[in-house]
């Protein structure tokens, strides 16, 4: 991953989701394990995020992606767990009695946003120290 662009913004935008089935239940195994993990590729290729690394466990998803600065991380979780859940119901309707409640994902989930060169500690200096030297942003990207 590296320096992304859009019409109007230059980005590296990275976040880490782990979100969980409802009730915790451990049903991302076999075929429903693979099937979600290629309906994030195919979801992710439609809406220009860019997976880094995924693990699907028995009873949580984690997913290190890059996404556009007009997709905030509360949307890009909602697009993701949506339109999985939908696809996953109508292929696999059994799931429908272990998940009672009409709901394949639970609602929370756990992000952190993530950088490679930039650190926590820089962007403190650059904002501190900014007015000192003009020309740190240029040396920041």
């Amino acid at each position: 991953m590296s320096l992304k662009r859009t019409k109007h913004a230059v980005y590296d935008i990275k976040y880490h989701f782990v979100w969980i089935p409802k009730y915790r239940k451990d049903i991302l195994t076999g075929e429903i394990k693979n099937r979600i993990a290629q309906l994030f590729k195919e979801i992710s290729r439609v809406y220009e995020f860019e997976i880094d690394t995924m693990e699907i466990m028995e009873d949580h998803v984690h997913i290190f992606l890059s996404a556009a600065p007009k997709y905030g991380p509360s949307k890009i979780v909602e697009i993701m767990k949506s339109q999985s859940a939908k696809v996953i119901f109508k292929e696999f309707p059994q799931l429908k009695k272990q998940l009672w409640g009409g709901e394949f994902w639970s609602d929370g989930y756990f992000v952190r946003t993530v950088g490679d060169k930039v650190t926590a500690e820089i962007i403190r200096r650059y904002i501190q120290y900014h007015h000192n030297e003009t020309s740190t942003q240029l040396k920041l990207f």
